[in-house]
């Protein structure tokens, strides 16, 4: 997807919340957040551009997937926006996301976020 518009929705979405979920599926990627001052969610369809390909978002799954990252984490990787046109985001469920901003002809920058776990609250009481 375009570098920019990834930039722009974890912009969008840390003004309204800490956490972000990102779910995949064959219709295309969710971006959704909830804050004190409400929720919002940003719907990506997979969009073939032609004429522009570096406009393009090309959804690639296996599976169905949803999982919940920090935005404060996201929107750090997105410094590295000026650096490339499109970044390329690889989920899979228990493995951490990976955020790859290819460079030019040198290389790639990659970024790494471990998805946030949410714990059952049975599990944290102690028995009795």
């Amino acid at each position: 997807m375009p570098s920019s518009e990834f930039a722009r929705i974890c912009k969008d979405l840390s003004s309204i919340g800490d956490t972000v979920v990102i779910s995949v599926t064959k219709e295309g990627v969710k971006f959704s957040t909830r804050g004190d001052i409400g929720s919002a969610n940003i719907f990506c369809r997979q969009n073939a551009s032609v004429d522009k390909p570096e406009e393009a978002t090309i959804i690639q799954m296996n599976d169905p997937v949803s999982l919940t990252f920090s935005l404060r984490y996201m929107n750090s990787f997105t410094k590295a926006t000026p650096l490339s046109e499109a970044v390329t985001i690889s989920l899979s469920s228990e493995l951490p996301v990976v955020v790859e901003y290819k460079v030019a002809d040198m290389g790639y920058i990659r970024f790494y976020l471990a998805p946030k776990i949410e714990d059952d609250e049975e599990e944290m009481k102690p028995e009795s």
